[in-house]
């Protein structure tokens, strides 16, 4: 039987994919639209700069280059890094460029056949069954279409593109009254740099939004336009950030991302000793929430303009809705560069925009929605089938159902990588790029359908008890080296990647801890 394996995508999610399944012995063809990989980074502002220190933000084989010093690189080191990254471990003669995938179909076994199944692809392992996939590709560049057939599909598509979130207005209160430019974040970010400096060169600019992406913009534009045209905000909801890692001279790792720490939360399939345990530790938990707080209310002058958060750091940080702020970022509200409005609806108007606070509308003369995306969205138009459609089902209050945040029980013969979140994508994903490596070369056994759909359900919950108010993400942060521990009993590694007891305990969990899980 013929075992041919296409990935979808050569982001960050892709490049592993493509690694891990060249390291088992694979050859599989990686399509991707653009004509260069990186995926989202490649399509980033000029000021954008990694979130994370790059020490957590790196390829556990491989990493930055000494010449690299800043604790957070610029988009553009990110890149070159990831470009780096695919020569070194040869991956870039396996992808196919200006190659759109426009849908995939699984043929070969009928829906109703699949339904009767009871593990899934109707077997539990991977190449065993009778269909395939076709994935129909377009040529970008002169829009002929032909069809691929593979055996394993992997999705790397991300949820951060393609698929904006455009709010929804009333009839005579859209952006069709406004005499100005109306634009998605994504498309300013896909502007080249000169283009968008034009774009908003003494230009009035009002950015709706209030996470990363709104306040990167925002500072570009203040830095473009000064106090003589400020950039104004408009949020519905402040959420906490932070200047860089570390609070109050300690590494947030310590306090959040290592194994005491997650003795303070209850965790999906904790035994009832652990579940004791993190409800006798509530008050230190909720102790350490509220030092950060504290501290960053002190560092900034939140209160001043109306920022503290209605809810606390730790939901924010269970939500994968934390952020580094851009540089001088208050000093630049301070200044009058920057203006920010909280408001729970907006509307447009003939020289603006109109929100619940002000009786006189925000003249402007560009609206960048910084509204997010439709991940799910995104994932489900990739299916051709109504009935896989109906399965990508993540809302406001339900995720996509992914077992192990990688499978969907009832889609055989394909795995999604990059749809959960996580503090580092490329350390998430790496993991998951590793199991997955293991369940193409046999070496996992997967429960039954029913068994999986219940795991899913147990992480769904606790995901929803963790953010509580805030919309519910397939974010696994405080719960990131239980989830790893897991990965890693399936691919029957040691769990424990420490040196010592102490370390085990007490140090963060990095990427250079889970080096090594696959074999050459």
């Amino acid at each position: 039987m013929e075992r041919r394996i296409a990935i979808v995508g050569a982001g960050i999610s892709g490049l592993l994919a493509c690694k891990y399944v060249l390291q088992i012995g694979f050859h599989p063809l990686v399509f991707e639209a653009d004509d260069d990989i990186g995926g989202l980074w490649r399509h980033t502002i000029e000021t954008t700069k990694l979130q994370n220190p790059k020490q957590t933000f790196q390829f556990s084989d491989f990493p930055w280059d000494s010449s690299v010093t800043q604790d957070c690189p610029s988009s553009q080191q990110v890149l070159d890094y990831l470009n780096s990254y695919a020569q070194h471990f040869s991956i870039v003669p396996y992808i196919r460029f200006n190659s759109k995938v426009i849908d995939i179909d699984y043929v070969g076994e009928s829906h109703e056949e699949m339904k009767s199944w009871e593990l899934w692809s109707g077997n539990g392992i991977p190449f065993a069954s009778k269909g395939k996939w076709h994935i129909t590709v377009q040529d970008t560049n002169n829009f002929s279409t032909e069809v691929h057939k593979a055996e394993f599909v992997i999705l790397c598509l991300g949820k951060h593109s393609g698929f904006p979130n455009i709010p929804e207005f009333p009839l005579r209160k859209g952006p069709e009254i406004f005499e100005g430019k109306v634009m998605h974040s994504m498309d300013y970010s896909s502007l080249d740099n000169k283009t968008a400096a034009k774009l908003i060169k003494n230009k009035r600019v009002t950015i709706i939004g209030s996470e990363k992406s709104a306040l990167d913009i925002a500072s570009e534009c203040a830095n473009a336009n000064g106090v003589t045209h400020p950039c104004t905000i408009i949020q519905r909801t402040s959420h906490w950030f932070l200047q860089d890692f570390t609070i109050g001279g300690i590494n947030l790792g310590f306090l959040y991302f290592n194994r005491f720490a997650e003795l303070l939360v209850h965790k999906p399939g904790e035994s009832f000793l652990l579940s004791l345990l993190a409800t006798i530790l509530s008050p230190l938990r909720w102790g350490i929430s509220r030092f950060v707080e504290t501290y960053l209310k002190w560092k900034f002058p939140l209160k001043e303009y109306g920022l503290v958060p209605n809810h606390s750091f730790l939901q924010d940080i269970s939500a994968c809705q934390t952020g580094i702020l851009p540089e001088f970022f208050f000093d630049k509200v301070k200044e009058g560069s920057i203006v920010i409005k909280k408001s729970q609806s907006f509307s447009f108007c003939n020289e603006g925009l109109v929100i619940d606070a002000d009786a006189k509308p925000i003249e402007t003369d560009i609206v960048i929605l910084a509204t997010g995306y439709k991940g799910e969205e995104k994932l489900r138009s990739i299916f051709k089938s109504p009935v896989f459609q109906s399965y990508i089902n993540g809302t406001e209050n339900s995720t996509v159902s992914l077992y192990r945040q990688i499978i969907h029980p009832r889609i055989p013969r394909l795995a999604i990588i990059g749809y959960a979140e996580s503090l580092s994508n490329i350390f998430a994903n790496e993991m998951r790029c590793q199991w997955l490596a293991h369940l193409l070369d046999g070496n996992i056994q997967l429960p039954n359908i029913k068994e999986m759909e219940k795991d899913i359900k147990m992480w769904e919950d606790n995901m929803k008890h963790h953010s509580k108010n805030l919309n519910l993400r397939s974010c696994i942060v405080t719960c990131g080296i239980w989830y790893n521990d897991q990965l890693c009993r399936d691919m029957k590694c040691n769990p424990k990647r420490k040196e010592n007891i102490f370390a085990e305990l007490f140090e963060p969990y990095g990427p250079s801890d889970y080096n090594g899980l696959v074999r050459k």
